[in-house]
């Protein structure tokens, strides 16, 4: 009977924590995007589990080992906010399997991706030719993210007054967290021009938060200080 006390109560205390931990951090848990929370997840399960029913082990190392997992969890996601080399390291990066409706056979081979991995996941996406793509990323999450080439896409409000006959390209990011990334940077997208269109926009670098180079040749810019306001609470 003290046992089965015990374990009500140990199972109380584990599910009581982990709806507190979901609470704050629930959404990244839940999406599994990048190999830090898939990882997360997995240990905080055990770590539940363990707690839980495993009355062989003592409660409260496993607390203070869970509380643990809790600190580094939050430590590691504040530094990574603030350094991109870290996110990427946490987050891995997407790997190009289609670049200008070519397939990349040596980026497949080195992740063990076949060409009926590929056809499938295009099908899943409702593309059925693969004449029809330009660009294919396998993102860390194992979601394939598609650019149609023009003559395929969607035709939306803004073809109906304007046409746009560039060569389409991935976006280009120029600048992260205040910082310009330099090795994105080209000829045609140089230092200077940059600055000019910068200039342009009467904008100093240091209130640069994002900024990126859409498929369309445009120039995307998000600031640090945003003077819109959300008008719409998501319930």
């Amino acid at each position: 009977m003290e046992d089965i006390i015990h374990t009500i109560v140990r199972t109380a205390i584990s599910f009581i924590l982990f709806m507190f931990l979901t609470f704050f951090v629930g959404k990244q848990i839940n999406s599994h995007k990048n190999y830090f929370n898939f990882a997360l997840s997995i240990t905080v399960g055990s770590f539940v589990a363990n707690m839980a029913f495993d009355i062989n082990i003592k409660f409260l190392p496993m607390l203070f080992s869970f509380f643990t997992l809790v600190v580094i969890y939050y430590l590691l996601t504040i530094t990574s906010f603030k350094s991109r080399l870290l996110r990427k390291w946490i987050s891995g990066e997407p790997i190009v399997m289609i670049e200008k409706g070519k397939i990349l056979e040596s980026n497949m081979r080195k992740i063990k991706y076949s060409l009926d991995d590929l056809n499938r996941q295009l099908r899943e996406l409702g593309i059925f030719d693969i004449e029809e793509v330009e660009y294919a990323l396998l993102e860390v999450s194992g979601n394939l993210s598609v650019l149609k080439k023009e003559k395929y896409q969607n035709v939306t409000k803004s073809d109906l007054s304007l046409k746009h006959n560039g060569a389409l390209s991935l976006p280009i990011e120029i600048v992260m967290d205040g910082k310009v990334i330099e090795k994105n940077l080209t000829q045609k997208y140089s230092m200077n021009w940059i600055k000019q269109e910068f200039k342009k926009r009467n904008l100093n670098m240091n209130e640069i938060q994002y900024a990126v180079i859409g498929t369309n040749g445009q120039l995307y810019v998000d600031l640090y200080k945003d003077t819109l306001h959300p008008s719409t609470e998501i319930k």
